[in-house]
């Protein structure tokens, strides 16, 4: 499923405009994304908890020639799944 498929399924199922569904979606991924950034965790109880992690740097080996390469730190998104998401996949 992607964003266009999501916005569809959603309005349907709301009897919302997709172009409703579509601003609220876009407004829900920048303040999560705006949460994250300032290094805020944002936790939906019973969904999941998006979050940052950092990433230690690391010699790395570049496949195409072999050489070694220094892969710095970084911070990376991460989202960990909550009790009510994983029983529903289950």
């Amino acid at each position: 499923m992607n964003k266009t498929d999501l916005i569809h399924n959603i309005s349907e199922k709301s009897g919302l405009s997709k172009r409703d569904v579509e601003a609220v979606l876009n407004g829900f991924l920048g303040e999560v994304t705006d949460a994250l950034q300032s290094g805020d965790k944002v936790q939906l109880v019973g969904f999941g908890t998006f979050e940052t992690r950092k990433r230690n740097g690391r010699t790395g080996r570049n496949p195409q020639n072999g050489q070694t390469i220094e892969i710095p730190e970084a911070t990376i998104p991460a989202f960990k799944a909550g009790n009510k998401l994983k029983e529903a996949v289950k």
